[in-house]
């Protein structure tokens, strides 16, 4: 295992941790989808070195949500294993993939910006629409035999297209797996849908991030910097997340990931 530390400690960079972390426990939404473009674009750090060091990051600050979750009951570890059928192996392949292009040619980088920029306007069509899905969804339950042959089946494809775009850009693991499992699992309960969801993310990030870390793409200062500021933005965003509208938060959320994610396609 290789790790850099290119980035001595910066305050500012704790500072925007601490202002990802806030969104990340009001919203649920915004820890790969915010960081690693912000890393990208404010901070000059090259998008395999984002994405390498914000998988820790993710898989850090997600386990103690997941072990949250599970203590009140809101992982289906089912659901979780078979996402995770999928996303572990897609993971281990495209961090093969990497290794054998080399993550330090131009063309890397540009593959990397661009298929972020793809993900995080998933990311924002799936916030947007968020509430139409949840119809769509209600309306299918109606169909359960098609739901008990195929569901299986189509999440571990689900958990395979997650584990390729979380490796390559960091995002993937959390609106877009909530999306589909929300369509997938109709009846589950909102709760149990985020719960699996984040528990699922926890594997994923822990072995996509340790691949890039034998990729040395890894920054430890930048890592250490990170969890300074996000893990009590964190904490101070769940503490409010009761008192400010969520529908509101989703929105400008959205709208800041649409502008991002179209400046990273374009650039």
């Amino acid at each position: 295992m290789r790790f850099i530390m290119e980035f001595a400690f910066n305050p500012a960079l704790t500072l925007s941790g601490f202002g990802v972390g806030i969104l990340v426990g009001l919203t649920g939404v915004g820890g790969g989808s915010l960081m690693t473009p912000l890393l990208v674009l404010a901070f000059g750090v090259k998008p395999i070195t984002a994405v390498g060091t914000d998988l820790l990051y993710a898989a850090i600050t997600k386990s103690g949500g997941s072990w949250v979750h599970h203590r009140h009951g809101n992982v289906d570890w089912r659901i979780t294993a078979r996402l995770a059928g999928g996303s572990l192996p897609a993971a281990g392949l495209t961090l093969m993939i990497l290794a054998q292009f080399g993550t330090e040619q131009r063309s890397v980088s540009g593959l990397i910006s661009s298929v972020l920029g793809v993900a995080l306007l998933l990311t924002a069509a799936s916030l947007i629409f968020r509430q139409r899905l949840l119809a769509l969804a209600r309306r299918r339950s109606a169909s359960a035999d098609f739901s008990q042959r195929h569901v299986a089946g189509l999440t571990l494809v689900v958990g395979a297209v997650i584990g390729v775009l979380v490796t390559i850009t960091s995002v993937g693991a959390g609106a877009l797996g909530v999306a589909a499992l929300t369509f997938l699992y109709p009846n589950l309960a909102t709760r149990q849908v985020v719960g699996s969801d984040i528990a699922h993310a926890v594997p994923l990030t822990f072995v996509a991030g340790l691949g890039h870390w034998w990729l040395g793409t890894v920054d430890v200062a930048l890592l250490a910097s990170l969890l300074l500021g996000s893990l009590p933005g964190i904490a101070l965003g769940a503490h409010f997340v009761a008192k400010l509208p969520e529908r509101a938060l989703r929105g400008l959320l959205a709208a800041v990931l649409l502008l991002v994610g179209g400046k990273l396609i374009l650039v």
